[in-house]
């Protein structure tokens, strides 16, 4: 029996894959319209993806936004905080000095239950982070995006693995497929790795609109949280957050 998550009442790793939803606000003002259309969505997660904030350099009007944000939302969504690196199609550059100031204060804040790492930032800061976070009970989601290409089966299951070995609670990888085979590579993949390799739960997906059935089938092939837009997606391939509700509870329905 393979580890669930819970947080604020949502269990991840059980039933039907969870919902998240970004925020990509550049502005406060923006982010509240958007929660603001969230208390009408069926979804189960938000990211606030802080590389689209205008003052993501300035770590206290991040924090100040932070908590705006956290009181604007309902009290049961639990809240994800990612800064998206510009090396994995965030929108904004940032050192690595930063970064990790950046998420250690995050954590700290209380703010937040899920934070994001990812993987290629360094195996001893990766550990670090999430040692920090544990000690605050916040989740790690340990993530690597690949937009340039899907890699092999292997390698996909490889960087699982390590995301795993390092402590990360939700192992997660993003590949860009260039055809239907890398689709079904990565879907392979996910499923191999829940299948052997895995003791946790696992987000895999495939991106843009030949890997939008990844996005869907989830459940199916072991990825237990998919990413649906309110206003503005922040990867290629999402869908609308009720859109995608609908057609997982179809799926769902069918089991």
């Amino acid at each position: 029996m393979k580890k669930t998550i819970t947080v604020r009442g949502i269990t991840i790793g059980e039933g039907m894959p969870k919902i998240c939803v970004p925020l990509t606000g550049s502005t406060l003002s923006e982010l509240l319209e958007e929660t603001e259309c969230l208390r009408s969505l069926d979804f189960d997660v938000a990211e606030w993806r802080a590389d689209f904030f205008e003052h993501a350099e300035e770590l206290e009007k991040v924090l100040a936004a932070l908590k705006v944000l956290r009181s604007s939302l309902r009290d049961d969504i639990p809240l994800l905080f990612t800064f998206r690196s510009e090396n994995e199609g965030g929108q904004k550059g940032i050192s690595l000095e930063n970064y990790v100031e950046l998420n250690k204060a995050i954590i700290e804040s209380g703010q937040v239950e899920l934070i994001d790492v990812e993987l290629f930032c360094g195996d001893e800061i990766v550990k670090q982070l999430v040692a920090i976070a544990h000690a605050k009970n916040v989740f790690v989601i340990v993530s690597n995006h690949d937009f340039t290409k899907t890699p092999s089966k292997e390698e996909i299951i490889s960087r699982l693995c390590k995301a795993q070995e390092l402590g990360g609670d939700l192992p997660k990888i993003a590949v860009m497929p260039k055809d239907a085979a890398d689709v079904l590579t990565l879907l392979d993949a996910s499923n191999t790795m829940i299948e052997k390799f895995a003791d946790r739960p696992i987000i895999t997906m495939s991106m843009a609109q030949k890997g939008m059935i990844s996005r869907l089938a989830g459940e199916v092939f072991g990825s237990v949280l998919t990413f649906g837009a309110a206003k503005k997606a922040s990867a290629p391939g999402q869908i609308s957050a009720t859109v995608l509700r609908d057609i997982l509870a179809l799926l769902h329905e069918k089991k």
